[in-house]
């Protein structure tokens, strides 16, 4: 049973993106988010729906059946809050996440207010680790 993924990748451009985020802190950081990913992942940015910058693919198939694709990380400056994505979850970064600095998680977002409230190495650390899952455990294209 193939998956019906609302968030797909687009054409549209991440720096064009970043360019109408309104507020300019966030506009700000989502452009250092923007070269941090980039240089982290050696991947090329593409939009995966309105709002979401992501790097890379993965192929997922559930014990259900469902299957699809989807990034392997990104973010999103969003209103609230910068998103970040790290596709294993945060349930096994607990050290890492204790020197990271002021944040919140979901199962697989990690939310952060500002990038001056985190260490950008200790993200950096984050990055990676969740890209080595993702190629451990799921057939991955790096594009």
């Amino acid at each position: 049973m193939k998956a019906n993924n609302k968030t797909q990748p687009t054409r549209q451009s991440p720096e064009a993106f970043i360019a109408t985020v309104e507020h300019p802190q966030r506009r700000a950081d989502g452009e250092t988010l923007l070269a941090l990913f980039s240089r982290v992942t050696g991947l090329k940015p593409k939009m995966w729906g309105s709002s979401i910058i992501g790097y890379g693919r993965y192929q997922y198939r559930y014990q259900s059946g469902r299957e699809g694709e989807h990034f392997q990380t990104g973010f999103s400056p969003r209103k609230t809050a910068l998103t970040i994505y790290i596709m294993p979850g945060y349930q096994d970064l607990s050290v890492m996440l204790a020197r990271l600095g002021k944040h919140k998680t979901g199962k697989s977002c990690l939310y952060i207010n500002k990038l001056s409230d985190v260490d950008l190495a200790v993200l950096e650390e984050i990055i990676r680790f969740g890209l080595a899952y993702m190629h451990k455990n799921y057939p991955c294209f790096d594009e």
